[in-house]
């Protein structure tokens, strides 16, 4: 016994040591990954925009949420009391509610690592505990089906039993690398077992179950995080079997939209357009970017690179929000909700654009980013985080949007029938994937602010903060970045601790900066700067150098494709990455947002801060014009030339939009008919 728990001690003590060495993808050892994850809570944010939003996650999201799912309202954590037999009662909430829980629990994990508050380890360590005992002997574990008689186990894939997986898996491994515990992982590898003793063998009843696949992303990590190569090949299966099979229905299918809905109906070697569910769909190409980390299979990697072009080139809006409609059809004239329909057809009014699905964009991209080391896979996760990520929750933190319409016209909609769409931010969504999968990420960004080079380092993403963290050589690197971004162009890196042999670092330069200038202890280089590229330093680096970067902050108006027929003749307004709308708050009662026309001179728009509106950001203000309509009720009306009133408005942030207006629904629009002068 004494040597059995000398060695047990052994083994923790490994295991927090590689704790210690991996991020939150742990990819340190992918052989296919160019850039690769920096570990959890070496990057700290300090100061600005980034350092704002994780204390509101610290302070306000995440005890808000807890209130809501280990209570009677959200109902979460008592679904794993009662499975547990620590609570009588029946399962409530979504089938993909335990899903929910794990991504809070991940969150938890997140700010845990960045703060160490021993209370929120405490915490975890409770709910891990009543998720063991909820867990059946032999590793199953979903509330839903265990306190549902009249189901069976992967009876129907209407169940997210896939889903719930993959969070599971994924809390479990950063769970285990945060605290360098194995309570949490130990049931994530007995469930990762039970489900590999189900679906690796070949059985047509199982081919096309997998369909909302997290569970691939679950199990690449848990094969990362133990080197048990059958979770790896279990991913890859999960992959292969999409496209494999007859689509038709099928005890498993029913009740469900089958074929591109779930991506089923090309497999994904062989497809070139994003189609159906759109959080469906970039979780499975998330997924699927992990596996090719780890084979280098160049079918997937070709084919994940045409999926990523369509998506952002011809089916992601100015917001880098996806998901056009929440009901529709697909090119194959498949049913599909809450996704994808045909390239260019981007509605602005009843855009979907699910807060998750946008989340998904960015995961996805991030994932892109480490295996070809190209700048623009971080300028789409920076476009997301900036706009349609944040759009889904208010500036305080306790109220959500599910969908993030580019337009909204007061009375145009009925929501009385829908059951994802509000006119206002809610207190409590009963579909609640989006607030804990929005929370968690905003608590990780840092995590992707910087990854690592072969012989340097990375900086992906701007804001205050301070990265301590080794290169791959073992080498310890400390960086100062100090910038007030997006909302001013100027940032300093200061090196405070380097190796004395030359590195390289890697600026990302935002293919909206043109001109931007980059400087090391006040001296230009001979490196061009290149936007939409990275830049890189490379040179023999000391304690005390200074990189100076210089972002042109101009206000640009941006219009769409020429086949997006929704946005003819309109335009958007940006600044840096922001995206900016109008809002009815900013206009005279009564003004319709439709009737706001811009005038075509950005010379007539002016940035400014202003630190106590809105939480702080940059607003523009201009004079626009707008024009009165006579009938607004009939479908088409004679027009003679328009009489036109100039006013003088501000366009806010589209993430701080909906915010001022007391309960109240608002008026808003991302687009706008542009008068040429």
């Amino acid at each position: 016994m004494k040597y059995s728990i000398i060695f047990l001690s052994l083994i923790f003590l490994t295991q927090t040591s590689l704790a210690q060495q991996q991020g939150i993808i742990n990819n340190a050892e992918s052989e296919h990954v160019t850039l690769k994850s920096i570990n959890f809570g070496d990057c700290k944010w300090t100061e600005g925009f980034w350092a704002d939003k994780f204390k509101i996650a610290e302070k306000s999201m995440i005890p808000y949420m807890r209130s809501l799912l280990t209570g009677d309202i959200g109902h979460a954590l008592n679904n794993f009391k009662i499975a547990a037999g620590e609570k009588e009662g029946e399962h409530k909430g979504m089938r993909w509610h335990d899903g929910d829980f794990y991504k809070f629990m991940e969150a938890i994990m997140y700010v845990y690592a960045q703060n160490g508050d021993e209370k929120l380890l405490k915490e975890l360590d409770n709910y891990i505990h009543i998720i063991e005992k909820a867990q059946d002997q032999d590793g199953y574990l979903q509330t839903q089906t265990q306190l549902n008689d009249d189901i069976d186990r992967y009876e129907n894939r209407k169940y997210h039993e896939m889903y719930n997986t993959g969070h599971l898996l994924t809390s479990a491994c950063i769970h285990n690398r945060i605290t360098g515990q194995t309570n949490f992982l130990d049931i994530a590898i007995k469930h990762a077992n039970q489900l590999y003793s189900v679906f690796m063998p070949e059985t047509k009843h199982y081919g096309r179950f997998g369909f909302n696949q997290t569970q691939i992303m679950g199990l690449v990590e848990l094969y990362r995080t133990t080197k048990d190569s059958r979770y790896l090949k279990l991913a890859e299966k999960f992959i292969n079997n999409r496209g494999k099979y007859k689509v038709e229905d099928h005890p498993t299918t029913i009740g469900y939209p089958i074929g591109d809905m779930v991506q089923e109906r090309t497999p994904l070697r062989k497809s070139s357009e994003a189609v159906g569910h759109a959080v469906l769909a970039l979780y499975y190409y998330a997924g699927a970017a992990d596996v090719y980390a780890e084979t280098g299979e160049q079918a997937l990697i070709d084919a994940l690179d045409r999926l990523w072009e369509n998506v952002t080139n011809k089916k992601m809006y100015v917001t880098g929000a996806l998901g056009q409609t929440h009901y529709g059809a697909s090119t194959n004239r498949d049913k599909i909700e809450e996704g994808f329909i045909n390239e260019y057809m981007m509605p602005n009014m009843t855009a979907y654009n699910e807060t998750c699905a946008n989340i998904c964009n960015s995961m996805f991209s991030y994932r892109m980013l480490g295996l070809h080391g190209e700048s623009k896979y971080a300028d789409i996760m920076e476009l997301v985080l900036f706009n349609s990520a944040l759009s889904g929750i208010n500036l305080e933190g306790d109220r959500y949007y599910y969908a993030n319409p580019l337009r909204v016209i007061e009375g145009s909609r009925n929501y009385k029938k829908m059951n994802t769409e509000f006119p206002t931010r809610q207190p409590y969504l009963e579909c609640f994937c989006c607030p804990p999968n929005l929370v968690r990420t905003i608590a990780k960004v840092s995590g992707w602010a910087y990854s690592l080079s072969k012989n340097g380092v990375a900086v992906n993403l701007y804001g205050g903060n301070k990265l301590a963290t080794k290169l791959l050589d073992g080498s310890v690197i400390k960086l100062k970045q100090e910038t007030q971004y997006p909302w001013n162009g100027n940032i300093k890196v200061t090196i405070e601790s380097c190796k004395k042999s030359p590195f390289e670092i890697l600026f990302r330069i935002p293919e909206w900066a043109i001109g931007s200038q980059l400087k090391v202890n006040g001296v230009n280089i001979n490196t061009p700067v290149k936007a939409g590229s990275f830049t890189k330093v490379n040179r023999k680096w000391k304690k005390g150098d200074v990189v100076t970067l210089n972002f042109p902050m101009e206000i640009s108006f941006v219009e769409g494709h020429s086949r997006i027929e929704e946005v003819r003749n309109q335009v958007a307004i940006k600044r840096g990455p922001i995206v900016y709308c109008a809002e009815s708050a900013d206009l005279p009662k009564d003004t319709k947002i439709v009737d706001l026309y811009i005038k075509g001179d950005t010379n007539l728009l002016k940035a400014e801060y202003r630190p106590d509106f809105l939480g702080g950001v940059s607003a523009i203000t201009g004079d626009v014009l707008l024009r009165k309509k006579d009938n607004n009720k009939a479908m088409y009306t004679k027009v003679s030339k328009p009489n036109w009133t100039n006013y003088s408005t501000t366009f806010v942030p589209y993430f701080a939009w909906s915010n001022r207006n007391n309960g109240k629904e608002s008026e808003m629009t991302v687009f706008m008919p542009v008068i040429w002068e």
